[in-house]
């Protein structure tokens, strides 16, 4: 799947990024590297191949050290909160940024 410039004039738009001619030409140079490192992984066949949680799990046996899921810190939400400046009903209030 190759990029064309329109595409990444539209990516820009969409990210509202103002890019050069320079930094166009050099992203979508950049993108269809990208997309074309992902199209190979793609057509590696990976049936039957279990993923891995770690890389070294490939070498060697890797025992994963979990600590227990216990509660270590108290609420604090109030306090937290004290230097908002808009709070209702424990939630922070933020000015509407999207039309």
């Amino acid at each position: 799947m190759l990029l064309t410039p329109e595409d990444v004039n539209r990516i820009a738009l969409l990210a509202r990024l103002d890019l050069s001619d320079a930094e166009r030409a050099a992203m979508l140079g950049q993108l269809n590297g990208f997309f074309g490192i992902v199209e190979r992984m793609s057509a590696v066949d990976t049936r039957g191949i279990e993923p891995l949680y770690t890389p070294l799990s490939a070498v060697q046996a890797v025992a994963l050290r979990l600590r227990d899921d216990v509660v270590t810190e108290t609420d604090q939400r109030e306090l937290n909160q004290k230097s908002a400046p808009r709070v209702e009903d424990g939630l922070y209030l933020v000015p509407k940024v999207v039309e």
